[in-house]
């Protein structure tokens, strides 16, 4: 069985994919963050409120220092399963591959290297009014320079995010744009909330009180996320010169639509044959979503790692197969780069991540 599948545009997807091959990303971890990730029950990436005030932190950190003794922001603790950024740790430590990180709006500074680019955290989503409009103005502005940095200093990027709640502000982006993105979206859960994401963007909307036809980042700072416009404007600018792989589901399916509207509204010249949105099976195969539907409504080409933890000896990992975490951090987009850079299959990726959450169980105390 191939390591990656695709499911939408198969020509673009084949073409993508012989072009990636034996090519090293660099990967951008773009941090972001919302209050709308701290509503009760909204997001299981953290089990409490307060677990997810600090989750993008805690990414970050475990990023870039990997297993190091007292972590300032340790991997919250989950409802089930174990952190997608494991996933992701495993193939860029396995692999070499470089990562930036990207601080797009954060209540705090990340305890590790990163690049500012001058945003702030979002309300929630439901005030229609989650960011200034000249903020995202700014951050869009700013994807772009390092989108053509780092561009250029890459043979290809990939593109991963932090935002807790991003799935809920990526259904308020969709439907802003006009697109039915009602329960088509994914979440962390098991079965996805679509109903309390829907209550919260129909709020946001309805408060907004947008134009019949909004520009795209108007939306954004509505019912949006900082990561969004960063990420958009990045891969708009790298696609010009160079392969690029949104790392994540529902979420960069809404990057990618905004990416659309962009172009549309500024007359932006992008290559779309350079970009692809690359996640896992378990979230491009999650029956409580429709990101294939999703993927075709905004006209995306959709990948899939087909990585199954399955066999796995932890029952951390195997709680994929029930539905739980399914992605983060890139963890998709990883586990396809590292097929595509160094020829993982199944059994190296599976024995990786395992690796990882071996020495993480016995450097916590019992």
């Amino acid at each position: 069985m191939s390591p990656i599948k695709i499911y939408t545009r198969l020509q673009q997807g084949q073409a993508w994919l012989e072009q990636g091959q034996g090519l090293r990303p660099a990967m951008v971890l773009t941090l972001g963050f919302t209050e709308t990730g701290l509503i009760e029950g909204i997001s299981a990436a953290g089990a409490t409120p307060r677990d997810r005030r600090y989750t993008a932190l805690a990414d970050a950190e475990f990023m870039v220092n990997g297993l190091a003794p007292g972590p300032k922001y340790p991997l919250p603790p989950l409802q089930a399963g174990a952190s997608p950024a494991l996933i992701s740790k495993a193939v860029i430590a396995g692999q070499r591959i470089p990562l930036v990180v990207l601080n797009a709006g954060l209540p705090q500074s990340p305890t590790v290297p990163w690049v500012d680019l001058g945003g702030k955290p979002a309300q929630c989503l439901s005030t229609g009014a989650a960011l200034p409009l000249d903020v995202v103005h700014h951050l869009w502005r700013q994807g772009l320079a390092q989108g053509k940095l780092l561009g250029a200093q890459s043979d290809y990027i990939l593109l991963a995010e932090c935002v807790v709640g991003g799935t809920t502000t990526a259904l308020g982006l969709l439907t802003g744009l006009g697109l039915d993105a009602a329960a088509r979206v994914n979440s962390s859960h098991p079965t996805c909330n679509h109903d309390q994401k829907q209550t919260l963007v129909t709020q946001g909307l309805s408060r907004a009180e947008l134009s019949d036809r909004p520009h795209p980042l108007a939306v954004a700072a509505a019912v949006g996320d900082p990561m969004q416009p960063v990420v958009a404007g990045m891969a708009l600018a790298a696609s010009r010169t160079r392969p690029v792989l949104l790392a994540g589901g529902t979420q960069m399916l809404a990057v990618y639509a905004l990416m659309k509207a962009i172009a549309k509204a500024e007359n932006y010249a992008w290559n779309p044959q350079n970009v692809v949105v690359g996640t896992t099976r378990w979230v491009a195969e999650d029956a409580t979503g429709d990101t294939v539907g999703l993927a075709e409504l905004t006209g995306a080409c959709l990948l899939a790692t087909q990585l199954s933890f399955e066999t796995s000896r932890f029952e951390a990992l195997r709680a994929y197969e029930r539905g739980f975490v399914k992605e983060g951090v890139g963890a998709g987009g990883c586990a396809i780069a590292a097929s595509l850079y160094q020829n993982w299959g199944q059994s190296q990726l599976l024995a990786a991540v395992e690796a990882l959450l071996e020495q993480k169980s016995q450097l916590e105390p019992p």
